[in-house]
């Protein structure tokens, strides 16, 4: 892959998905297919247990398997439309505290860019794994992309 830099690609997501910022959420890795954020512990992210709420879970789940998108088709960024166009989520264990998101590109990066190349389109899953401060698995997820070429 081309010089690309992927801590100015963390850094600007955080302002192009103004939802995730509104939750706190911070992306503080991207790589080629990879990235992970995390979730802060607040208040107003609670539930009426006072665990994480499952919304908030989701959308870091989701924000985790966008950057990792993003950091796979970084070159290529301007040529594409992204869209999600499913997801689903286990919660396993009560998320208490601060969570970790990990994003990780379910297929190889060059065949989602080949496929892309060749058909006009790629679908591809996302897997995620969050987790707690103490590395406690506390869901997993999967966002299914879909990405066109424009025009």
């Amino acid at each position: 892959m081309p010089n690309v830099d992927f801590d100015a690609i963390a850094k600007g997501m955080s302002i192009a998905v103004p939802f995730a910022g509104f939750l706190g959420i911070e992306i503080t890795e991207v790589g080629p297919g990879e990235a992970t954020v995390v979730l802060p512990r607040r208040p107003e992210l609670e539930n009426h247990v006072g665990s994480q709420h499952a919304g908030a879970l989701f959308t870091a789940a989701e924000t985790a398997s966008g950057a990792a998108f993003v950091g796979a088709f970084a070159v290529r960024m301007g040529d594409v439309t992204p869209l999600a166009r499913s997801a689903e989520i286990d919660y396993l264990k009560i998320a208490h505290g601060a969570i970790t998101a990990k994003g990780t590109l379910g297929m190889d990066a060059a065949a989602a860019l080949a496929t892309l190349d060749a058909e006009g389109k790629v679908e591809f899953p996302c897997e995620v794994e969050l987790s707690d401060k103490d590395g406690q698995l506390v869901a997993t997820a999967t966002v299914h992309w879909h990405v066109r070429l424009k025009g």
